[in-house]
This record gives structure tokens, sequence and C-alpha cells, in this order.
């Protein structure tokens, strides 16, 4: 899988990973197979030990178009059934890792392609991008977690706008509307989604690890309860050796050297 020759390729750098979608000839279009592979990759990465992930593209017009409607085309009920198995858990191992995720996306990330940046905790878009949740426009829902993803990074009415009507939102629209987090030049969504990656790498896992998860449970809950949830994160930090280092390091004016 992690071949050259691989539609998904997985690469270390240092203790950032980067899982790299590389279908060339359909611009990473997902088949059943690549979104078994991706989920392959998802598991070699949190197996690997890695401390933050780069989820990118190596197509040059795209982050990925979307699920493959030519194989879709030929697909019974019964199929598409199987392959939505599929798929729920390559966007669910996507969406599982237990380090931050930062997406890195240029071109297209249309339908399936857009819900998997969505999956991720930071989404760095170079102006090229073109983002959209389509599926209406084939009969089809979003399936990817587009539902219920967009409107908690964007809100009810924006989610609304784009999944009711499938239109597609060019890269300026998409950072002010918070569809992305960071617009950057073309063919600087790479280097920059790796820089980022690599400063929370540098960062306490514990305390990464626990900030992460308050954020994440936090946003369904009323504030009284996300006060909670933080409070427990805070004592999970503050409590552990890595904490005990960071102090350390600080007064002794050196990097931590995190346990």
């Amino acid at each position: 899988m992690g071949g050259t020759d691989s539609d998904v390729q997985v690469m270390g750098h240092g203790r950032m990973a980067e899982i790299r979608l590389n279908r060339v000839g359909a611009r990473n279009a997902l088949s059943t197979r690549m979104a078994e592979l991706l989920a392959e990759a998802a598991r070699e990465v949190e197996g690997g030990g890695a401390r933050a992930v780069v989820l990118s593209s190596a197509v040059p017009e795209a982050f990925c178009v979307g699920a493959d409607l030519k194989e879709r085309n030929g697909l019974s009920d019964a199929g598409f059934l199987k392959q939505r198995e599929v798929f729920r858990a390559a966007f669910g191992a996507v969406r599982g890792l237990a380090v931050p995720v930062v997406a890195a996306v240029h071109g297209f990330a249309l339908g399936g392609g857009f819900e998997l940046a969505l999956c991720c905790d930071l989404i760095v878009a170079d102006r090229t991008a073109v983002v959209g949740l389509p599926e209406v426009t084939r009969g089809i829902v979003p399936g990817g977690g587009g539902t219920q993803l967009l409107p908690r990074r964007v809100g009810v009415g924006v989610a609304a706008d784009l999944i009711l009507t499938g239109r597609h939102v060019e890269a300026e629209e998409a950072a002010r509307l918070g569809l992305v987090d960071r617009l950057v030049g073309a063919g600087d969504d790479g280097e920059v989604a790796r820089e980022i990656a690599g400063r929370i790498a540098a960062n306490s896992p514990v305390a990464v690890r626990n900030a992460r998860d308050a954020v994440r449970r936090g946003i369904d809950v009323d504030l009284r309860a996300g006060l909670e949830i933080e409070d427990a994160a805070w004592r999970a930090a503050v409590f552990s050796d890595d904490r005990r280092e960071g102090v350390r390091a600080f007064i002794e004016h050196r990097p931590p050297n995190w346990p």
C-alpha cells in the first residue's frame, strides 16, 4: 500500500505521517478498493506512533472528486449496500484517528472528497480548491458524514445551502464561509499542512490528545457539560509526566523531551 504505484500511499516524516491519495487516472475518485486501502492506511498510521497526520493528494488537479460513479453505474442495489459498509469504514477510520489530522486540499474536493476533508481536524486549501457536496444532483444524499460534519463546522444555514443546492464553492468563498481553515497560495497546501502537523506533533501528546477530545466532545453538549469535559481534560494533562517535563523544559530553556 505504501508503494509509489498504490492508489493510497503512506509516508513518514519523523513524528508525523502522511496519507496520500494517488489514483491519478481518476482524479482520486473513490472506488471500493481505494476505500479499503484508505482504511488500511489509517490503521497503519494508527499503529506507527505518529503524533499528527496529513491527508493529501498526489493528483495535481484534484484532492478527490468523490465516489467513482463509473463503478457505481454497474452496481446493483445489493452492491450499493455492500460498498456502503466499505465506505463507512474508510471515512470512520480517518475520522477516528487518535491524533490530529490536517487535510491538504487543492483542485476539486467534491462529494466524498470534501467529506474526507471534513473528517479531518483542520483543512488547508490552496487557491485552486473547489469544494462542494453535489450528491443531490445525482439522486444521492451525502453519506460520508457531510450532513453532520458540515453543520457543526459552519452552521445549519450554510450547510443547507451547499447540501440542498449541490453547488460548487471556490477557494475564497470557502475560506470566507469557514468551509476551510487556511487559504494558501496555489501549490502550497501540502507544505503548509505538513508545517501545521509538524507543529502539532512537537507538542505534548497527552495535552494534544486531551485538548482535541475536549473540543470534539464539547461541541455536542451545553456549556456547563462542556466545561466539565474541559476540566477532565485539564486534570488528565496536568497530572501527567508531560506536564512535569513541559514545565521543567521551560525553566531550563530547552525543547521538551515528551515522555
